[in-house]
């Protein structure tokens, strides 16, 4: 957008400058030219502003995209650590006595 601008800026010369400020001054009164200086500021102003808050939501949302990857990359590494426990209590399944299906049905 400034590269424009600075392109429309530069095909001008001084004469042109001098025609088109001395149009603003006639059309718009010298009362008035600095409102309108004030609100074109204001205008500026608040363009960055806003560019400054999408900035910044898009920050944010990335840091919490990133949190939210964190968060999901422990869990993977506690259910990478899983089957050491599972193997753990299978371990312990093997010690106990095993009963065979006729022994069962005889204590019955």
């Amino acid at each position: 957008m400034i590269q424009l601008v600075i392109l429309f800026l530069e095909s001008l010369g001084g004469g042109e400058l001098l025609l088109i400020l001395v149009f603003i001054l006639i059309f718009f009164g010298s009362k008035n030219i600095p409102g309108l200086a004030r609100g074109l500021g204001k205008g500026i102003r608040e363009m960055k502003d806003a560019m400054n808050g999408v900035q910044q939501e898009i920050r944010k949302g990335i840091h919490e995209v990133e949190r939210e990857t964190d968060s999901v990359l422990k869990d993977v590494q506690v259910v990478e650590e899983a089957p050491i426990a599972t193997q753990a209590v299978q371990d312990q399944a093997a010690e106990l006595p095993v009963i065979a299906p006729d022994e069962r049905s005889s204590s019955r």
